[in-house]
């Protein structure tokens, strides 16, 4: 059960999204009418921020690898991915079907000019960084923290289980502390299912012909999403990284954001 919460129960910087959040940003009109709601700071290579489950763009700035990011001279964008914190939250199915959150990450860089691209993701946002690795030719180094291989299954059964607990089933008691968090919390739980159902699930051959350079960052204590090492072994040439911690503390440490800093350089 530790584990289940560990996914859902995003208290890491990377994806923190417990403070009321004041609009500092823009909107961005996505392709189906999705207003999703960006921040854009800093100047040189562009970055973008994908956060996870239940996060929202704030929480990145809770976190060691925002200002170290914006210390080290690149341009940093952070977005609320759609269904999560100030963009729009749709509750239908083709809302969030046919890698409609990559589709909204990738209809932002093009909205900014971006000819290239790095994405950094972690836990759930490591799946949709996944998804523009295989997607998005712009995207020139990716970085995918807290996953293992799991969610490469489109029968996960997380995933499956975290879908229907939300639509009210209660026998899914392997998410029960994920659903604690979730009623402590003004989310939206319709968005947050869809989000769920439709999480994409990218497949063992479109990760093998990944070519860019991709570093799969970890917590010495994370075994949550499967293991790292065999997530490794799907996407070639990929480097991994070790830094101390769990899945809800590894991403807010200082080897976190050096050794992303370093990756990027």
């Amino acid at each position: 059960m530790k584990k289940i919460l560990s996914v859902f129960v995003i208290i890491i910087a990377c994806t923190l999204g417990l403070h009321a959040q004041q609009p500092e940003g823009k909107f961005f009109t996505s392709f189906d009418g999705t207003k999703i709601y960006y921040e854009v700071k800093g100047e040189g290579y562009p970055v973008i921020l994908v956060h996870g489950f239940t996060g929202t763009s704030l929480g990145w700035k809770h976190g060691s690898l925002y200002p170290a990011l914006l210390t080290a001279g690149f341009k940093v964008i952070i977005l609320d991915q759609r269904g999560n914190g100030l963009s729009d939250k749709p509750h239908t199915d083709a809302g969030y079907t046919n890698d409609a959150e990559a589709k909204d990450i990738m209809g932002l860089a093009s909205s900014l000019g971006f000819k290239n691209y790095d994405a950094v993701g972690y836990s759930r946002g490591s799946i949709i960084t996944s998804r523009l690795i295989v997607l998005d030719k712009r995207i020139h180094k990716a970085v995918m923290g807290g996953m293992g291989a799991d969610y490469t299954n489109p029968q996960w059964p997380r995933r499956i289980h975290a879908y229907k607990a939300l639509m009210g089933d209660t026998t899914m008691h392997d998410v029960d502390d994920m659903m604690v968090w979730i009623r402590k919390n003004n989310f939206d739980n319709l968005a947050l299912a869809y989000q769920q159902k439709h999480q994409p699930s990218t497949s063992k051959k479109e990760l093998f012909t990944v070519k860019i350079p991709v570093l799969l960052i970890d917590g010495t204590e994370d075994t949550t999403n499967g293991d790292v090492n065999d997530l490794q072994k799907l996407i070639p040439g990929s480097k991994m990284v070790s830094v101390p911690g769990n899945h809800n503390t590894a991403g807010n440490t200082v080897q976190f954001a050096s050794a992303i800093i370093d990756f990027l350089k």
